[in-house]
């Protein structure tokens, strides 16, 4: 616990530094959008609102996921980096669309003056940003969904700060504008299939769908395979966050294990299985085990399902 306590303290650091850069960024490209004109910064600026309120809602995630676990909220808080995942996604997709629409209407509309000049010094300032940002992040950005996200709105930041530098190059050698809307598109075309993976994944865990590592089906052939078991129902597992996965099952013994004591090792059996031989290490188990006859008992309380 200690180790996992550790981990999510050294993750809050790093989203509260790339906060911080991204924040001031921020700051930089409001300015820089009054001073050059340029509608390309000011939409970048307007991105980077976006995203430097999704740091802000996994800094947060990050911070509650250190709180200890309470009578009341028996998992702690290991969930709420699933759920600021799940709106960091959704707010990248809506920025991703809006990026399409925007891009369209920009192919048609007439050029505007901008300051191509100026323009390139923000997008090199903010780029420059940006990498340190992914730098910091990149550590952690494999143990949660959170850090992914994170790591994917910094990602998307520096893609828009690239499509700054490409238009100001563009605008400032040949006069057209309208590389705006191409780059916007391009960008589009990049964030929209991340922030719908990301959010596929994080439903899923909300959902409590099987982790996708694991076979339930091989899970069951692999305990049915241990000594004295006959049979094994109500199997389920989901994770409650993207590294805390967790099983349950009703795993039904020969009667004789519930008097030699074989009962206890085939408890430690079990969870020594699970916890070993797939590809999702389930540390978090939960066996109940019963005599055969225990299953028509619970087939006779199980509440009957009749329709008129």
């Amino acid at each position: 616990m200690s180790h996992d306590h550790s981990h999510h303290a050294t993750n809050r650091t790093r989203l509260a530094i790339a906060f911080g850069i991204t924040t001031a960024i921020l700051i930089a490209e409001v300015v820089g959008a009054v001073l050059t004109g340029s509608l390309a910064l000011l939409v970048d600026a307007g991105h980077m609102v976006v995203d430097a309120g999704g740091l802000l809602m996994a800094l947060t995630a990050a911070s509650l996921m250190l709180k200890p676990p309470t009578d009341r909220h028996t998992w702690g808080f290991r969930r709420a980096e699933v759920i600021a995942a799940a709106m960091q996604a959704a707010v990248l997709l809506v920025v991703g669309l809006y990026a399409v629409y925007e891009g369209i209407r920009r192919l048609f509309s007439e050029d505007v003056e901008i300051h191509s000049g100026a323009l390139l010094i923000f997008g090199v300032v903010g780029l420059m940003g940006n990498i340190i940002a992914m730098l910091v992040l990149s550590g952690g950005r494999s143990s949660s969904l959170n850090m992914r996200a994170a790591f994917l709105e910094v990602f998307t930041d520096a893609l828009g700060s690239v499509a700054v530098i490409i238009s100001a190059i563009v605008i400032a050698t040949t006069g057209w504008t309208g590389i705006d809307a191409i780059v916007g598109l391009l960008i589009a075309a990049l964030i929209i299939p991340r922030a719908l993976k990301l959010l596929r994944e994080s439903g899923g865990v909300l959902l409590e769908e099987t982790p996708p590592e694991l076979d339930l089906e091989q899970v069951r052939q692999h305990i049915l395979e241990v000594a004295h078991v006959i049979d094994v129902h109500d199997l389920h597992a989901s994770r409650i966050s993207t590294d805390l996965p967790v099983l349950t099952a009703h795993v039904v013994l020969e009667d004789q294990c519930f008097h030699d004591g074989h009962a206890t090792e085939i408890l430690h059996d079990l969870q020594e299985c699970v916890a070993s031989h797939f590809p999702v290490s389930v540390k978090h188990s939960t066996f109940q085990l019963e005599p055969l006859g225990m299953v028509d008992v619970e087939d006779a309380c199980a509440p009957s399902h009749q329709h008129d």
